[in-house]
């Protein structure tokens, strides 16, 4: 279970689970929750420290309300604990003023007599079982007697940490045997999110679920064998490396590009070769960071796996003309995405360049790492494919295929759910199709590139109803929200994350740079593009491109890394055409090769003479 959408706190923890409903701990005005402290009164209880906790998730950017879980059920919820034992979990019993229902403390034997005694009288009793072997002994007793109308969900206790989380959690209901547990909200076999357990337990009990509640009930999957405990008992694991092995990986790889450069430097030849097998081994760098995460290597194998896939993958790309090598990766890329997010691979999740559920990613198909990167790739395959292509119906026809199959792909629940993936494709391939237009650009040519955006949205909502059955990221956040409020709640909570992503290390300059790059690639579009001759196809494909990158940036909640991830693979299409194989000598048939350079003058004395 991913249990935090940032730094993970036991009390924020249950918080989430009683609302059904979490935002990024940094979103709140205090990234800790007040402190909280269970009180008997009579035979109920009473949470001190709830006042301020309601306070601080009514500033937060989204209708939470603590509680919620417990409020929803008749006669409200009931806490079984034990004297000795903290009595933190008993705020996943309390209802909307802070109040259990009914409080049930003492001795740590007693403790499954009692929580039976409780669910006679109440349809939702959280129980706080022992550690060790005392608490498996406890769980297990109340598995025995369980009658097929009980649901029992065991949930992993752990001390607070400095990052995210993932708790090991059970469940028991009738005849569903050993499976494992997905969900809606993630759409990966193995893995749910916390804010799950509410709408379930209110499903169990057949109560309606507020629209407060933001999870999806839990199902069960296949079947649980031993392979599948041990991939995802090693999840925990991969997971806290990839943060750290990122940045690292990156540079890694543009060395190894360097070093093949400096190689082949003493030939003007082997250097163009070089030029484009590197540019072409980091556009292949989200497929070979999946290569890597199929075995999970120490991080230097894991480098040096990554550098040489690229490589290897680049070379055998360039053994296709220029430009046409471009092709290769835009589509075995997507296609490798796909495969894997149907497929339930979880390659992509595990690998350095998938979104990372230990830090609460509300979905795990394309992260924000390849949203704007993928947009510019296909935009380059396309105009590779019609390289040397002219404006016209032609080309846009062709863009508009590649941007509708590329926005299916990233708004597809069960593949990318990203809401400002299928915007910022719409925008990209849009700014790509207007500058294909013959003629000039005209007024109504550039409202197309505002209207483009907002089909993406009716496309998305299609794709929704038709891959998650109306409950996928969209659908389920926008189109459900019950009032404006809602969706300004939404955009305040993206654009304040991708404020606080602006200032995060070495963002700043990053941007900064690339915003500066940019201005300077449109004023040099011309130099830019020689190695093409200025191609109409290829400028509409760049331009469209950098502009999936800022309108990347501006509608999504990871905002400027959508802006340099697009400069970036920018910079290595542009490297790739810099790359140009020399053109082969042209000879004159029956002309000794000495004599070609004298061809144009004899030429043009003979023309001379005849006048």
């Amino acid at each position: 279970m991913s249990a935090s959408q940032g730094r993970y706190s036991e009390s924020q923890f249950l918080l989430d689970t009683g609302q059904g409903a979490r935002v990024a701990t940094s979103a709140y005005p205090s990234s800790e929750p007040p402190p909280m402290v269970l009180r008997a009164e009579g035979r109920h209880g009473l949470v001190e420290g709830w006042a301020r906790a309601r306070a601080r998730a009514s500033a937060a950017p989204q209708e939470l309300t603590p509680g919620l879980l417990a409020s929803q059920i008749p006669g409200g919820a009931a806490y079984a604990g034990s004297a000795a034992a903290p009595t933190l979990d008993g705020i996943l019993a309390a209802d909307r003023s802070g109040l259990i229902a009914e409080l049930s403390a003492g001795p740590a034997p007693t403790l499954v007599q009692r929580t039976e005694a409780l669910l006679a009288r109440h349809g939702l009793v959280v129980a706080d079982l022992p550690g060790g072997p005392a608490g498996i002994l406890d769980l297990q007793q109340l598995e025995s007697r369980r009658p097929p109308s009980r649901l029992l969900i065991a949930i992993q206790r752990v001390p607070d940490g400095p990052g995210g989380e993932l708790l090991w959690v059970g469940t028991a209901a009738r005849g569903t045997g050993i499976r494992e547990l997905t969900s809606k909200s993630t759409q990966q076999a193995g893995l749910i999110v916390s804010v799950d357990i509410a709408p379930t337990v209110l499903g169990w009990l057949g109560l309606p679920v507020p629209a407060e509640v933001r999870g999806q009930p839990i199902e069960t999957g296949r079947r649980l064998d031993a392979s599948r405990l041990s991939s995802l008992a090693s999840l925990m694991p991969r997971l806290r490396v990839l943060g750290g092995r990122r940045l690292r990986a990156l540079g890694f790889l543009l060395c190894a590009w360097l070093v093949l450069l400096l190689l082949c430097s003493p030939s003007a030849r082997a250097r163009a070769w070089a030029m484009r097998t590197g540019a072409l081994g980091v556009l292949w760098a989200p497929a070979a960071v999946m290569i890597a995460a199929a075995f999970e290597p120490s991080a230097p194998v894991e480098y040096a796996t990554i550098a040489l896939s690229c490589m290897a993958l680049g070379a055998l790309s360039d053994l296709l003309a220029w430009p046409r090598a471009v092709i290769v990766p835009a589509v075995v890329v997507p296609l490798t995405i796909t495969i894997d997010a149907l497929g339930h691979g979880q390659l992509l999740m595990r690998s350095l360049m998938g979104p990372n559920p230990l830090l609460g990613a509300r979905f795990y198909g394309v992260g924000n790492e390849l949203k704007s990167g993928l947009a510019v790739l296909v935009l380059a395959a396309v105009a590779a494919a019609l390289h040397p292509g002219e404006r016209g119906r032609r080309a846009q026809g062709w863009m508009i295929a590649a941007g509708l199959l590329l926005a299916v792909i990233e708004g597809s629940a069960r593949i990318g759910a990203g809401v400002g993936g299928v915007i910022l494709v719409c925008a990209g391939f849009a700014v790509a199709v207007i500058l294909l237009s013959p003629g000039a650009l005209t007024r109504r040519r550039a409202l197309l590139v505002v209207i483009a955006p907002v089909a993406g949205l009716l496309l998305l909502a299609l794709i929704d109803l038709a891959s998650a059955h109306g409950s996928g990221h969209f659908t389920g956040s926008i189109l459900h929200a019950r009032s404006p409020g809602d969706v300004r709640d939404i955009l305040v909570r993206r654009y304040k994350a991708a404020w606080g992503e602006l200032h995060n290390h070495a963002m700043p300059f990053v941007t900064a740079l690339c915003l500066v790059l940019s201005v300077f690639a449109v004023k040099t579009r011309r130099r830019l593009l020689a190695p093409v001759e200025g191609n109409p196809v290829w400028q509409a494909a760049l331009a469209g491109g950098l502009a999936a990158g800022v309108v990347g940036a501006l509608v999504e909640d990871s905002g400027p890394v959508l802006l340099v991830v697009a400069v970036f693979t920018l910079g290595c299409v542009i490297s790739y055409l810099w790359g140009r194989p020399a053109a082969p000598a042209q000879r004159t048939p029956d002309m000794p090769p000495g004599a070609r350079s004298r061809a144009p003058t004899l030429q043009a004395e003979h023309a001379r003479s005849d006048s």
